[in-house]
């Protein structure tokens, strides 16, 4: 498969550290995309299941590897940090091998239009007010997707694409599909505050591109359940990559991708 070229390619959660990453898709998406900018958009690396305890295969390596390498070779790299690596929010400003940190920031489209991009956990009231139930809510995230995994490995030997059971079984459940909507509309709501004309975050393991009332709500998805990134054409229009193949194990990858003027809006 070709190689494309983006004018900003938009990654977040991908959760390095935790065996439930699927490191080695990302690794593959790697392979076969470029972009003028990489904007992580926070949880890239997973310091509270670090904390608990210590896992880092040489797959982890190789990502960060590669993105200071794209650094290097002149790709600009913006690393946005989220609740998951809260530790780098000390650093705003600052670079680590090429790779810019910043809190937040307003992304100028090919087209003109102004996006707020944050990775999203401080709408999160879970996150925000009750960090203990936050920390046991995660252990029982860590729980429900080891199904993932199992499913993940039978799926590949049978030569079928990734699919996500906790994704879809997420989505069954009320609660949950209630909080991504209010997620969204808060998050669409610090949008309009700011004068921009949409939002581009993570956080909610949720891939997405919707009119919201008037601004354009796009979640960049995780490498954990959905393997999702977010790219910019030159132009200015927006696609949702969902990477659920690899080179490596199929002929071609199937990268499905959804251009912003082929999808219709959904109703928040």
């Amino acid at each position: 498969m070709d190689t494309r070229h983006f004018r900003t390619l938009f990654i977040s959660d991908v959760h390095l550290g935790s065996k439930a990453a699927k490191v080695d898709f990302l690794l593959d998406f790697l392979k076969h995309h470029e972009a003028d900018t990489i904007v992580l958009v926070g949880d890239i690396i997973d310091g509270w299941r670090l904390k608990r305890s210590w896992y880092w295969p040489q797959d982890c390596n190789d990502v960060v590897q590669k993105l200071l390498r794209k650094a290097r070779k002149g790709t600009r790299v913006i690393y946005i940090p989220g609740n998951h690596d809260e530790f780098l929010r000390d650093f705003p400003g600052t670079h680590f091998g090429g790779i810019e940190v910043a809190e937040r920031i307003m992304h100028d489209a090919a087209d003109g239009k102004k996006y707020l991009v944050l990775h999203g956990d401080e709408f999160d009231v879970v996150v925000r007010n009750a960090r203990l139930l936050a920390y046991l809510g995660d252990w029982a995230y860590d729980m429900a997707i080891m199904i993932n995994i199992g499913l993940a490995a039978i799926r590949r030997r049978m030569g079928m694409p990734y699919w996500s059971f906790s994704a879809w079984a997420k989505l069954q459940v009320k609660h949950a599909v209630n909080f991504i909507g209010e997620f969204q509309r808060v998050v669409a709501d610090e949008a309009r505050k700011h004068g921009a004309d949409g939002v581009i975050c993570g956080h909610i393991h949720h891939a997405v591109m919707e009119d919201m009332d008037g601004i354009r709500y796009i979640n960049t998805g995780d490498w954990v359940e959905s393997c999702t990134a977010i790219a910019e054409h030159q132009d200015g229009a927006f696609e949702l990559i969902e990477w659920r193949s690899m080179s490596g194990t199929q002929a071609v990858p199937m990268a499905i991708g959804h251009r912003e003027k082929d999808v219709a809006p959904q109703a928040a």
